[in-house]
């Protein structure tokens, strides 16, 4: 099954941002601060668009909760994963695991099933991903077997909210509301627990990375409703394994802004992930 071009294009817009607000975090001087600053800024606005938009049906709400949980789990181990490794590692792995669990979950849950040639599409897509964090010839670094063990749980916990998220807004009768209610009750719990974790330091954390955190906020908040309203109307599979093509555009950004190693190997590996995903659309 093709994608409909509008719902391609913005996938891919929002695997660009999606890209851009890890890249902030990894490059904030406080990673908690920064992703406090991202999670917590839209939840003020996003309280209040809640009493313009009708509540979710009720068979969306345990789909919502589990999405929350995992979406928690994801930021704890995320921010594990990029104290110990780098951007171009960390997130390649992160985001090949979670189309091949998505694929899985959908066949099972949503009956969507993949023929041979969205499968394939599907297990090259994620070994070009992966294959980004490989780091032949390279020295092993203190620190790194953590990376990358963190970095395959916030794999799991993507796929796993994933799958929440695309059954759920499917009953939600809402989209509108299910994107604001996910924003609200992921964002809000975080934002308090970094500010107690930070308590007596407010001033330093936060205001020294306000403008990473600033950017953050904006291009996660449009990255992810972009991509609950994509799973909508496509199957969850094609979505999310199309988003994970942000990781091409992270080990650019890890290269140009971060200074992170570049090279041969990584541009072949884009070249898997681009016909992985050009299988999975053509099929």
């Amino acid at each position: 099954m093709t994608l409909d071009i509008g719902v391609i294009t913005l996938v891919l817009a929002a695997a660009a941002l999606h890209a851009t607000w890890n890249a902030l975090v990894k490059a904030g001087d406080d990673r908690l601060a920064v992703m406090a600053i991202t999670m917590g800024l839209p939840v003020v606005p996003f309280s209040v668009a809640l009493f313009f938009v009708p509540i979710p049906a009720a068979g969306c709400w345990p789909f919502l909760i589990a999405s929350v949980v995992f979406h928690w789990g994801y930021y704890y181990f995320l921010l594990y994963a990029y104290r110990h490794g780098d951007l171009s590692q960390v997130y390649p792995i992160a985001r090949g695991t979670a189309p091949m669990l998505v694929a899985f979950g959908g066949w099972i849950l949503a009956a969507e099933r993949l023929n041979i040639y969205e499968t394939l599409g599907v297990l090259l897509l994620s070994a070009g991903i992966a294959s980004l964090a490989w780091r032949r010839g390279e020295r092993r670094r203190s620190g790194e077997g953590w990376a990358i063990a963190f970095a395959l749980l916030t794999g799991v916990t993507i796929g796993l909210y994933s799958l929440a998220d695309g059954l759920g807004v499917r009953r939600a009768g809402t989209i509108a509301g299910y994107i604001l209610w996910i924003f609200v009750l992921t964002d809000l719990p975080f934002l308090l627990f970094a500010l107690w974790r930070r308590r007596g330091q407010l001033r330093t954390s936060l205001l020294t990375n306000l403008k990473p955190g600033i950017g953050g906020a904006v291009t996660s908040s449009l990255a992810y409703a972009a991509v609950i309203w994509a799973m909508s109307v496509a199957p969850m599979a094609h979505v999310v394994a199309l988003r994970e093509t942000s990781v091409v555009m992270a080990a650019i950004i890890g290269s140009l802004a971060l200074k992170e190693p570049f090279g041969v190997r990584r541009i072949m590996a884009a070249i898997v992930v681009a016909c992985g995903a050009a299988m999975l659309q053509a099929s």
